[in-house]
């Protein structure tokens, strides 16, 4: 047979691209070419491939190699493509039955020993075959779980390459490989009961999880911001089947999901450290892009400790995603889009000693000092921020007290009914939640009642709002008024809304 053809995928961030592996061997010197704008892990497929195919009892052609990766035009990334060309190269040369491959793609990388190592993208690479009408699907052992989160498609994995050769050569699978999925009880959440006091910062949580607004913490070390910040996911209603095979395909990408055997329908806590960079936040690479933590919390939680001491170019990335729900990364090799729909969760000290409260506190930063950490987080990105609440540590009664507040699962329980209650008010509508309510909605069809109206306009007369204020405080309005089971925001829920965007004079 002179020339046969292998099926795979090519990723550029969660889009797939189904290539053919066109396999050649001719008359002429033993050299080896691989042609469709390969990038270096793919130019150095060729010693892996060779060791892989001795050390796995075939043998290598003494003769001229021509692999041709289509569509050409499109740049080929990663070491995916190992498996595939090590079976078109035995298949060429009839040392395994020559079948009709039109409908499998075969995905995984190759150790010197004939090992089949894991990949990245495996689940966003076989929901795009399955587009393409792939039936079946060939993989390492190791992304096995993972690949199996595609319906309809059948996946079998391998653990070296002799296993897969037996396969293609007798039909024979070494090891009937089964889906394990995790139980729900084995995900550990922290739980909201375990925060002593802090009733208003529980309230805020509420809210900002009824309806995914966005948060800023204030206060001295030690008053629990970052506990508070890291039990939003346990009162976040459970993500659908949809966003949780978003979530996984995103993290996929990243090479996160190795060890993972299962659909986490929990929303993700992305937490990078203050000195992050820009290309870590948002993502980025050159010859593969990688999602940034934006992305990797996408339907869940961003939480930035120590937001001041970030670099503002940093902070300042995040107002793209804040605004559209995903970030656009452009490269030489193409742009790419990932989502980016999260919850932003601030945390900051009152100043560099992080004492200043006005409530006697022994803070040593003079009033300079303060303003300059203060400015530190720039008024765009702030103006994104619904929720600012000053945070204080617990009294001594609070302490003392044996008393257990609500848990968790109380409290998811009234988001979800008040989530319930808005799905119903857009159900004719495309968003999800309050905080995706357009301007031009809350002016119109979303209006407040008229009293409530009222004190929103003084706010804005007085410019203690600027136009995007006046558009969140509706939103968070909403949200609580849904909280409260009202029809429509009223005056009070207004104001509490007011109070809760104006909660500290710090920042």
């Amino acid at each position: 047979m002179a020339v046969t053809s292998i099926r795979s995928i090519s990723l550029l961030g969660l889009n797939g691209t189904l290539v053919d592996i066109e396999v050649d061997i001719s008359d002429g010197l033993p050299i080896y070419t691989l042609l469709g704008l390969p990038d270096t892990a793919l130019i150095e497929s060729k010693d892996r491939i060779r060791a892989a195919l001795l050390n796995s009892g075939e043998s290598w052609p003494n003769r001229k190699v021509t692999v041709s990766l289509t569509p050409a035009w499109l740049p080929k990334s990663g070491s995916n493509f190992d498996l595939p060309i090590a079976v078109g190269l035995l298949r060429v040369q009839s040392l395994i039955p020559v079948e009709d491959s039109q409908r499998e793609v075969i995905i995984g990388e190759l150790g010197l020993d004939g090992q089949i190592r894991p990949v990245r993208g495996i689940l966003p690479a076989l929901l795009a075959a399955k587009k393409f009408g792939i039936k079946r699907a060939l993989v390492p052992s190791a992304n096995y779980q993972e690949a199996s989160l595609v319906t309809d498609l059948e996946v079998i994995g391998f653990t070296n390459l002799r296993e897969l050769l037996i396969f293609l050569r007798t039909g024979e699978i070494f090891e009937k490989m089964e889906l394990e999925l995790a139980s729900e009880d084995s995900v550990t959440i922290n739980d909201l009961s375990e925060i002593i006091g802090q009733s208003d910062a529980r309230y805020a949580l509420e809210i900002s999880a009824i309806g995914a607004h966005h948060l800023l913490f204030i206060g001295p070390p030690g008053t629990g911001k970052t506990m508070l910040a890291q039990r939003i996911p346990g009162i976040l209603p459970a993500l659908t089947n949809e966003q949780a095979l978003e979530v996984t395909a995103i993290h996929s990408i990243a090479g996160n999901l190795f060890s993972r055997n299962d659909l986490n329908k929990q929303p993700p806590f992305i937490a990078p450290h203050h000195t992050t960079t820009a290309t870590a936040m948002v993502g980025g690479g050159s010859h593969f892009i990688k999602p940034g933590a934006v992305s990797l919390a996408h339907n869940g939680v961003l939480f930035i400790d120590e937001a001041p001491e970030c670099n503002s170019g940093v902070l300042d990335s995040l107002r793209q995603p804040l605004e559209s729900g995903f970030v656009t990364i452009t490269r030489a090799i193409g742009s790419v889009n990932f989502p980016a729909k999260f919850i932003l969760v601030l945390a900051a000290n009152p100043c560099p000693c992080g004492k200043f409260s006005g409530k006697g506190r022994s803070c040593t930063c003079s009033a300079q000092q303060i303003r300059r950490y203060s400015s530190k987080l720039s008024g765009p990105l702030l103006d994104r921020v619904d929720i600012r609440l000053q945070v204080d540590p617990p009294t001594r009664t609070e302490l003392a007290s044996v008393e257990v507040g609500e848990d968790s699962l109380t409290v998811r329980t009234r988001v979800e009914s008040a989530r319930i209650k808005a799905a119903k008010r857009f159900a004719e509508y495309p968003w999800q939640t309050n905080s995706e309510i357009p301007a031009r909605f809350l002016r119109h069809e979303f209006r407040a009642e008229k009293s409530a109206m009222a004190v929103l306009h003084q706010e804005l007369d007085k410019e203690n709002l600027s136009a995007r204020g006046f558009h969140k405080v509706l939103r968070l309005a909403w949200s609580i008024a849904d909280s409260r089971f009202n029809d429509l925001p009223l005056k009070d829920d207004v104001q509490t809304a007011i109070s809760m965007r104006m909660g500290t004079e710090i920042f």
